[in-house]
């Protein structure tokens, strides 16, 4: 045997996303590059790893095998870059964070001052919709998650960051008057809604239908960046967070519409499971975030009192 750590890495990398292009686009390889290397493990072994069929790639018991104790020799090499950094006083590890896509507005500006003190981490941050975040986390593949809705079936620790507020944004503003009903406003509105699974989504059609509002024009798109991109271009309206808007609303790209019932409130939170026993990267994070929110939610988002 000859394979190398960087195979290793990309064949477990393969069997998580059973896709080459998955795999290169995370690991920031081309998709031939990963198919050698992929081909290169292969021809180590006389059984085969992957199987093709109809286009599909799929994993065989024995590559499943395999992809277990390259994670347990991948484990162990981390390891050791680890217990290198501590006996040099170095707070080491690696910490996993799941993160709903608007919450890619939050998490930077929390996480910024602790990597700079901490330059021996290793980060992993996955930015992806709510389902996916609490299905990771069920699953203890992450030490935290950034969430704006706590799931309902887990039992978690929280950690509360601040408020998350939701307005109705168009490209412009539409002439209303206080007597003006809420039903003819959306009479006349194309909405463009987030996907399946997004909490902004959810948090939409609730307004919506508490309010027994009609939507007969609707627009889905996948991430908050798309749905923005849509408002500014005219396309529609949509609920967003008004977190991800400050330069659009400042330079009047974007207009806030008034209605009644908005803004939806909800709040950032840090969550993590109970059960959980945090390594020492993450109790070193959760302190950081505790001592430092004040500050860095005053220097950071001081600007969405304006809202």
């Amino acid at each position: 045997m000859d394979y190398t750590l960087n195979q290793l890495q990309i064949f477990l990398k393969v069997v998580q996303h059973k896709s080459i292009t998955k795999t290169a686009e995370e690991l920031y390889m081309t998709q031939p590059a990963v198919s050698i290397q992929l081909k290169n493990f292969q021809n180590q072994f006389s059984i085969p790893l992957t199987e093709v069929v109809g286009r599909q790639l799929y994993i065989t018991d024995f590559g499943y095998n395999i992809a277990d104790s390259a994670e347990k020799i991948l484990n162990e090499v981390d390891a050791l870059n680890y217990k290198t950094s501590a006996y040099k006083g170095e707070l080491s590890g690696r910490l996993h964070i799941s993160c709903v896509s608007t919450g890619q507005y939050v998490l930077p500006n929390f996480l910024s001052g602790f990597i700079n003190l901490h330059e021996g981490l290793d980060l992993d941050i996955d930015v992806t919709n709510k389902l996916k975040v609490v299905e990771s986390l069920k699953k203890n593949e992450v030490d935290f998650a950034l969430v704006s809705v706590l799931p309902k079936k887990l039992k978690i620790n929280q950690e509360i960051l601040m408020p998350n507020r939701l307005f109705l944004i168009g490209k412009s503003r539409k002439e209303l008057n206080e007597d003006t009903p809420e039903e003819s406003i959306f009479e006349s509105m194309q909405l463009i809604f987030r996907e399946q699974g997004s909490a902004t989504r959810d948090a939409m059609q609730d307004f919506i239908a508490k309010n027994k509002l009609p939507v007969h024009k609707r627009i889905q798109l996948v991430t908050n960046e798309a749905v923005k991109q849509a408002v500014m271009a005219g396309i529609g309206y949509s609920i967003m967070p008004v977190i991800g808007l400050r330069h659009e609303l400042k330079n009047e790209e974007l207009q806030i519409i008034p209605l009644k019932g908005l803004p939806i409130t909800t709040s950032w939170r840090l969550i993590w499971l109970k059960s959980k026993k945090l390594s020492p990267a993450a109790k070193a994070f959760l302190e950081f975030v505790q001592q430092e929110k004040e500050r860095i939610i005053r220097e950071k988002f001081g600007w969405i009192k304006e809202y």
